[in-house]
This record gives C-alpha cells, structure tokens and sequence, in this order.
C-alpha cells in the first residue's frame, strides 16, 4: 500500500512497484484514509510519506504498527532529517528511505522490508544504531509497585534464539544471519517472531534495542 499526499508521487511510486511484481492493494492521500484503508486490506508492506494532512506519518504507523495483523512500515520521505528518521524508528517503521533514491533501490528496499530487513538510506543506519546505543546507556525506569516479580523473571530463550538475536543486534539482515549459522531464511524469521513473542516487543527496532541494553551487540 503507497501513502501519500502527492497524486503524481503516489501514482508514479504505485505504479512502478506494480510493474515490478508487487501487488499495489490500496492508495491513500491523507493519514486518516490511510488508517482506514490498511485496517481494510492488511497490507505486508506500507509505503508511507511523513507529511500528509489529517494525520502526521508518525502517528499513522504508531496506529497501524500497534494493531495486529500490522504491516511493515517502509517511510519515503523527502526529508532527511536525523530527528524525523528517529521520530519514523520509534513509531515503528521497518526502514527509512529519502525520495531521492532511484525506483531500484525503492524497489529492493520494499522487497526487504517485506522480509521484515531493515532498510535504510546510506548513512541513516549508523544513526538509528547510535541513538539505541544512547538510549540504552540511560538508567531504566523503575518498575511500579507489584511489578518487581514479573521484572525479575526474564523470558528463557534457547540458545539459538539468543545467537539470532546476537547478530540482529549486529545489525546482520535475514539473509547474512541465515549464511551464517547454515539454515534457513525462514527458519531465521521463525526464531525472531518466536523471540519477539516471548519478549512480548512488536518489531525489530524494539529487538534491537532489547538486545544493546543486554550487551549482545558486542558479544
């Protein structure tokens, strides 16, 4: 599904990814359609612009990303701006691609985020990876009262749930993890969603940043 607020960018992107074999199942022009019409046809994949009327890009993820079944967010915006890609990162955005890339790279990157990759403009992905590496330095908030039973308990992973998780956190994609550890891409998908189940966290972006808090990335 492509959202955006521009006729001729919405049309130009929906048909150039229809050319390349996806099936383009919606358009929207403005966040609250946009809303509506992913609830209707539940897309994998979410081409989405930041600035739209009605509703901002940010909130438009938040909603769908936070609802299930929740497609994956791949923002094309014109800004490049190291505060909107990290605003689009936590609102739950797979990847984060400037508009200036060229219908080749759009069209590997909305591949790879359906394989739920993620994606990001040269240079972007340093930025996201430091920002979790700052959040994570900070203190955690202390849990409320009647909390402290379930904190203590941390979720029991097996050890080859951990080693995915250890190179998610590396930063490695689907592929390079599967090439790796000698299996399958899907049985690397399966590792992960069963990891993202026990964690109770809802994307990658949230896996990741579980993972730095934990070290793993240096492991």
């Amino acid at each position: 599904m492509v959202v955006d607020d521009h006729p001729m960018w919405r049309d130009a992107v929906a048909r150039d990814l229809a050319e390349s074999g996806f099936d383009v199942v919606a358009t929207a022009g403005d966040g609250e359609q946009a809303v509506r019409r992913a609830r209707a046809v539940a897309p994998d994949v979410l081409v989405l612009d930041l600035n739209l009327p009605a509703k901002p890009g940010v909130q438009v993820c938040k909603e769908l990303v936070g609802a299930q079944p929740a497609p994956r967010v791949l923002v094309l915006s014109a800004s490049g701006e190291h505060a909107d890609v990290l605003e689009a990162v936590k609102s739950g955005a797979t990847g984060y691609l400037v508009k200036s890339a060229s219908t080749e790279e759009l069209v590997d990157a909305v591949r790879r985020t359906a394989a739920g990759d993620p994606v990001f403009t040269p240079g972007l992905a340093g930025l996201v990876l430091g920002e979790y590496r700052r959040l994570a330095a900070e203190p955690a908030p202390a849990p409320e009262s009647g909390e402290a039973g379930e904190t203590a308990r941390a979720p029991r992973l097996t050890e080859r749930e951990t080693e995915v998780l250890r190179l998610v956190a590396k930063g490695l994609s689907y592929k390079q993890i599967a090439e790796r550890l000698v299996i399958s891409h899907r049985t690397v998908q399966n590792h992960v969603q069963n990891t993202l189940g026990k964690l109770q966290l809802h994307n990658r972006v949230e896996l990741v940043r579980y993972a730095i808090e934990r070290g793993l990335d240096d492991a």
